[in-house]
This record gives structure tokens, sequence and C-alpha cells, in this order.
């Protein structure tokens, strides 16, 4: 959101040290040619129920919701330890309080006994899944970025093929009609570079890091299920770490185990 905010301030301080009059950059027709068109065909290329909660994907890709990855890690560890002091059984006294459905569902498989190849299929297809819904939400916003530009030039046609037919009468008004056949581009560039890519790449990142979460979530459950040492386990879930918090996860890791 600072960067939205900056790009506006930039946009801003560019005209007003161009000296381009406000007045200038309003035109109704381009409004309605722009926004309206790349809009309407956005909406022809994707379902209408996308179309209809598109507000909330928006929203999603913008607020503030950081995956505490740390927090899982710790988690797995602890059931590991659980696990080979009590056996997998004991694991479904925890399953119900955990907060992750994918982990709770991972483990829980392992706890029925599913043959891992099975276990580790399944929740691979749920990954899959994930990312393919996720792309199709995001779809939504790079066929926006296209449309866009598209209508933003068929607007800027629409007006010079006005402006060519009075080439012949009154030529005094030619550059203002200049001007505003030019304005559905800048409505068009603006539409795609500051709303819809960056909504876009910001939805692939937030697709990025839950499929790194899921991953790592289902690493530390198959290595739950082959027995591995809780010791091994942490230093396998320490790679999806950012190598700058690995050293403070693995000393509160050791002040909790030094709790227990």
């Amino acid at each position: 959101m600072i960067g939205f905010g900056v790009s506006l301030g930039v946009l801003v301080l560019g005209v007003e040290s161009s000296g381009v009059a406000w007045g200038a950059l309003y035109d109704l027709a381009s409004v309605f040619i722009t926004f309206g068109g790349a809009a309407a065909t956005t909406m022809m290329q994707n379902p209408w129920e996308l179309t209809m909660g598109i507000h909330k994907i928006y929203k999603l890709a913008w607020l503030k919701n950081e995956i505490d990855i740390n927090r899982y890690v710790l988690q797995i560890v602890s059931l590991s330890e659980i696990a080979r002091r009590e056996g997998i059984l004991a694991l479904e006294d925890h399953v119900d309080k955990l907060d992750s459905k994918f982990l709770t569902k991972a483990l829980q498989m392992i706890i029925d006994g599913t043959d891992p190849e099975i276990a580790k299929r399944v929740m691979r297809i749920e990954i899959e899944a994930l990312e393919a819904r996720h792309a199709g939400a995001r779809g939504w916003f790079d066929t926006l970025s296209t449309m866009g530009p598209a209508f933003g030039m068929l607007g800027t046609l629409v007006g010079l093929v006005g402006m060519l037919s009075n080439l012949g009468g009154d030529t005094s008004g030619l550059g203002k009609a200049m001007a505003a056949a030019l304005i559905t581009t800048l409505y068009g560039s603006f539409l795609a570079n500051v709303v819809a890519i960056p909504t876009a790449n910001k939805l692939k990142g937030r697709t990025g890091d839950e499929v790194s979460l899921m991953n790592m979530l289902l690493e530390g459950v198959m290595s739950i299920q082959a027995g591995e040492n809780p010791k091994v386990i942490m230093d396998k879930l320490l790679c999806f770490v950012d190598p700058s918090s690995r050293e403070a996860l693995i000393k509160q890791r050791e002040a909790e185990g030094a709790g227990n």
C-alpha cells in the first residue's frame, strides 16, 4: 500500500511539474472505453462467480497476511518428539489442536496407517489443487492487465479517427482533440501497471508462500512417519526458513526443550 501511495504521489508530482491542467486529464468517454471495456472483456474470459468475488481476492492480496513458518517448524519438531517417545498413535490427541487443515489431514492419514506413498501423493494433489485455484483467481488480474492497455489504444484510435475526420474544417482544436485521444492510453497504462499487474504478482507471491509452507509441513509429517530423529527433522525444516532467522529459531527450540 505504501508503494501504491508512492506511485500516485509520483504521478501527481509529474503532472504538477509539467504544468498540465488536471481537467485535461479527465475525459468521461475515455473512462467508459478504457475501464468499462477492460472490465467487460475480463468478465467475458472468467467465471461469473470469480468476478463477483474478485473484490475479496483483491483485498486478500494487499492485507498483511504473513505466514509464521517458524511457528510451524517448532510445532512439527514438537510433534516428532511426541511420536518418538509415545508412538505415532499418540499424535491423535494433538491433531484437533492444530490450526492448519493441511497439517491435520496429513497427520491423520499417517495416524490411520495410510501407506506413506499414498499419503504423500494425496497431499501433493492437495498442493496442486491449491495452485490451480490460485492461478485461476490470479488470471483475472492477468487478463485485466492485458485488456487495460488494449482498450486504451482502442480509445486512442477512436479519438484519432474523430480528429482526422475534422482536418478539413477548423484546425484550432486539433491539439486539444489529440490530447483527449491519448488520455485513454494513459488510463489503460495506469490500470495495468498500477492496479492489475502488481495485484497479480502479489497474489503469485502469496501462493508461493503457501505452497512453500505446505511442502515444509508435508516433509515434516513424512519424516515423523519414517521415525526420523527430531534433530534431523529440525535440520530438514530449517532449509525452508530464511537463513537470517535460523539461528534464532534454533535457540528458541533449545530454550523450549530445556523448559520441558
